[in-house]
């Protein structure tokens, strides 16, 4: 299943990579894309994630917002 989200405070590389390590982290993600520039995200899963699992790991990450997109 591919979920797309947009994601608000990223500045830098740095950000990508820190939401991308921990949007992985979560229980059934097989894929994480996380493009800075489009200030967006692609989560590859088995079966449809709890977005609440999506808003925790991003907030681990840093302080960025995440909506569904």
């Amino acid at each position: 299943m591919i979920s797309k989200y947009s994601i608000t405070g990223m500045t830098c590389g740095h950000c990508a990579a820190a939401i991308t390590e921990e949007v992985s982290e979560v229980d059934g993600v097989t894929g994480v894309n996380v493009n800075l520039e489009d200030a967006n995200m692609i989560v590859e899963s088995e079966d449809r994630l709890p977005f609440d699992s999506i808003v925790e790991a991003v907030s681990e990450a840093g302080e960025y917002s995440v909506v569904e997109a």
